[in-house]
Protein backbone atom coordinates (compact mmCIF):
# COMPACT_ATOMS: atom_id res chain seq x y z
CA UNK A 1 0.00 0.00 0.00
CA UNK A 2 1.74 3.15 -1.24
CA UNK A 3 0.17 6.32 0.13
CA UNK A 4 3.15 8.58 -0.58
CA UNK A 5 2.14 11.67 -2.52
CA UNK A 6 3.78 11.73 -5.94
CA UNK A 7 4.25 15.37 -7.00
CA UNK A 8 5.07 14.32 -10.57
CA UNK A 9 1.45 13.33 -11.17
CA UNK A 10 0.35 16.97 -10.89
CA UNK A 11 3.41 18.37 -12.68
CA UNK A 12 3.84 16.77 -16.11
CA UNK A 13 6.81 18.98 -17.07
CA UNK A 14 8.97 17.36 -14.41
CA UNK A 15 10.21 20.60 -12.84
CA UNK A 16 9.39 19.82 -9.23
CA UNK A 17 10.08 22.44 -6.60
CA UNK A 18 11.49 21.11 -3.34
CA UNK A 19 9.19 20.98 -0.32
CA UNK A 20 10.77 20.92 3.11
CA UNK A 21 9.37 21.53 6.58
CA UNK A 22 11.82 22.43 9.35
CA UNK A 23 10.65 22.88 12.94
CA UNK A 24 12.76 24.28 15.75
CA UNK A 25 11.64 23.69 19.35
CA UNK A 26 7.94 23.69 18.38
CA UNK A 27 8.26 27.48 18.16
CA UNK A 28 9.49 28.15 14.61
CA UNK A 29 8.51 26.54 11.29
CA UNK A 30 10.26 27.13 8.00
CA UNK A 31 8.44 25.73 4.97
CA UNK A 32 9.63 25.70 1.35
CA UNK A 33 7.67 24.77 -1.76
CA UNK A 34 4.70 26.97 -0.82
CA UNK A 35 2.52 27.95 -3.77
CA UNK A 36 0.23 30.27 -1.83
CA UNK A 37 -1.13 31.08 1.61
CA UNK A 38 -4.85 30.26 1.50
CA UNK A 39 -5.74 31.63 4.94
CA UNK A 40 -4.22 32.32 8.31
CA UNK A 41 -4.96 33.62 11.78
CA UNK A 42 -3.33 33.26 15.20
CA UNK A 43 -4.54 29.63 15.56
CA UNK A 44 -4.30 28.15 12.05
CA UNK A 45 -2.51 28.55 8.73
CA UNK A 46 -3.62 26.85 5.51
CA UNK A 47 -0.92 26.67 2.86
CA UNK A 48 -1.00 25.25 -0.63
CA UNK A 49 2.32 23.53 -1.22
CA UNK A 50 3.73 21.64 -4.17
CA UNK A 51 2.81 18.43 -2.31
CA UNK A 52 -0.76 19.36 -1.37
CA UNK A 53 -2.53 21.48 1.21
CA UNK A 54 -0.86 21.81 4.60
CA UNK A 55 -2.74 22.89 7.73
CA UNK A 56 -0.72 24.18 10.68
CA UNK A 57 -2.49 24.66 14.00
CA UNK A 58 -1.19 26.19 17.18
CA UNK A 59 -1.33 29.14 19.54
CA UNK A 60 -0.18 32.73 18.94
CA UNK A 61 0.88 31.89 15.37
CA UNK A 62 2.44 34.72 13.40
CA UNK A 63 3.93 34.89 9.93
CA UNK A 64 7.56 35.78 10.47
CA UNK A 65 8.66 35.69 6.82
CA UNK A 66 6.92 35.33 3.44
CA UNK A 67 8.80 35.13 0.15
CA UNK A 68 6.27 34.28 -2.57
CA UNK A 69 8.89 34.30 -5.34
CA UNK A 70 10.92 31.56 -3.64
CA UNK A 71 7.92 29.84 -2.02
CA UNK A 72 9.23 30.19 1.53
CA UNK A 73 7.08 30.81 4.63
CA UNK A 74 8.28 31.12 8.23
CA UNK A 75 5.78 30.85 11.08
CA UNK A 76 6.44 31.43 14.77
CA UNK A 77 4.28 30.52 17.76
CA UNK A 78 3.48 27.32 19.65
CA UNK A 79 2.90 24.56 17.07
CA UNK A 80 0.31 21.89 17.95
CA UNK A 81 -0.01 19.97 14.68
CA UNK A 82 0.82 19.79 10.99
CA UNK A 83 -1.69 18.02 8.76
CA UNK A 84 -1.60 17.38 5.03
CA UNK A 85 -5.10 17.32 3.61
CA UNK A 86 -5.56 14.17 1.55
CA UNK A 87 -7.31 15.63 -1.49
CA UNK A 88 -4.46 16.06 -3.99
CA UNK A 89 -6.67 16.29 -7.07
CA UNK A 90 -6.25 20.06 -7.32
CA UNK A 91 -10.02 20.62 -7.18
CA UNK A 92 -10.15 24.10 -5.67
CA UNK A 93 -13.90 24.48 -6.23
CA UNK A 94 -14.65 22.69 -2.95
CA UNK A 95 -12.71 25.22 -0.91
CA UNK A 96 -11.18 24.78 2.49
CA UNK A 97 -14.32 23.64 4.35
CA UNK A 98 -15.25 21.20 1.60
CA UNK A 99 -11.90 19.48 2.04
CA UNK A 100 -12.22 19.30 5.81
CA UNK A 101 -15.83 18.05 5.90
CA UNK A 102 -15.97 15.45 3.12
Amino acid sequence: MNQYYDPAQNNPKGSIQEHDVTMRSRRLLEITGVKQVESFDNEEFLLETVMGFLSIRGQNLQMKNLDVDKGIVSIKGKIYDLIYLEDHSGDKAKGFFGKLFK
